[in-house]
């Protein structure tokens, strides 16, 4: 009998539930805080919607007790599966003192947890990119077995430091996987209008190292290439480039309104490439899903959802002279 695609890629039937469940749970995540916004509750959302079989199926496909991620602004899938909780993903859309992140300091999106090796982001695009590459950098001085693993916008690509790390990258042979989600908007610009050639991945030629385009709303074939792009990482023949190609199920964020750039029809053609109910689709075909497991699931997932919620709003925020803590050193003439 042939085998499933998942089993041609060394992947369980439970493996696949758990990719299901995480891309599942960064969907009610993300729409719970597009709610809450709208209800005045929290200030600001930029949203995975869309994205989440590429941000799952690459996680997945790392080994997330030892590597480290650089993440941006909309990877809740990828930050899930490394160890972040609904409950802190919740007490920063609040802003909260228990907020993980920044203790409430930074604006939602903004991740970092040393210890889920989750590197803090920035509010300017792309500085990610040359921190992934220096820890990667770090990795091979003192000869430690992780790889980096940094994600990013296709408008994101068109920035200085996009290149200058993948340069650096490249030159240095330095284990890092350079994953690029292109949902075709920087904001309100589309994608003809950001680049002269065809794929973000030609560009990887120019940096000495491999690239590819593959489709993102497919959690196993995004699974697939960047397992390839680890191997070749931590057998020290250097940095990867991979592009998925996504589609923004959601305005850039909850303080833009798409429909000024966007027609009604693209927005419906995008809406039915939603890769949840893709990859829902797969493991009902292939025996992993039934109709009662999805139910439970996805009662599962609300459940969890709303407890972090109601923890997160009744929780306080941070004392008022907080916001001076972290900004010069302290503690004398240490």
């Amino acid at each position: 009998m042939a085998k499933n695609r998942h089993e041609e890629l060394g992947l369980t039937n439970e493996d696949l539930l758990h990719i299901f469940e995480t891309m599942m749970m960064a969907r009610r995540i993300d729409e719970r805080m597009w709610l809450l916004n709208r209800a005045g509750k929290i200030p600001f959302v930029i949203s995975c919607q869309g994205q989440e079989a590429a941000q799952v199926g690459a996680a997945y496909a790392l080994d997330n007790t030892k590597d480290w991620i650089a993440p941006y602004y909309r990877d809740m899938g990828v930050v899930l599966h490394f160890g972040m909780t609904p409950k802190e993903l919740m007490l920063s859309a609040f802003a909260k003192a228990e907020d993980p992140n920044s203790g409430g300091r930074q604006m939602p999106g903004h991740f970092g947890q040393r210890k889920n090796r989750i590197i803090t982001g920035s509010s300017p695009v792309t500085t990610q990119l040359p921190h992934a590459v220096g820890v990667a950098l770090a990795a091979k001085i003192k000869n430690e077995d992780f790889v980096t693993f940094v994600t990013l916008g296709e408008g994101s690509s068109n920035q200085g430091d996009f290149h200058e790390g993948m340069n650096f990258a490249g030159v240095h042979k330095l284990p890092t996987i350079i994953m690029v989600e292109n949902n075709k908007y920087a904001i309100s610009v589309p994608i003809e209008k950001q680049l002269a050639c065809e794929n973000v991945s030609d560009r990887a030629i120019g940096y000495g190292m491999p690239g590819v385009t593959v489709d993102g709303t497919d959690p196993l074939e995004v699974y697939k290439v960047v397992k390839e792009a680890a191997e070749r990482a931590r057998n020290g023949e250097g940095p990867s480039l991979v592009e998925t190609i996504c589609y923004r199920l959601t305005a850039h964020s909850s303080d833009d309104d798409q429909r000024l750039y966007r027609d009604a029809e693209e927005l419906e053609t995008e809406r039915k490439l939603d890769p949840i109910p893709k990859f829902a689709a797969y493991l009902k075909e292939a025996g992993v899903l039934t109709e009662e497991l999805e139910k439970e699931i996805d009662a599962r997932i609300m459940k969890e959802v709303n407890e972090a919620t109601d923890y997160a709003e009744n929780t306080p925020y941070a004392e008022p002279e907080s916001a001076l803590l972290h900004v010069y050193a302290e503690g004398g003439n240490e």
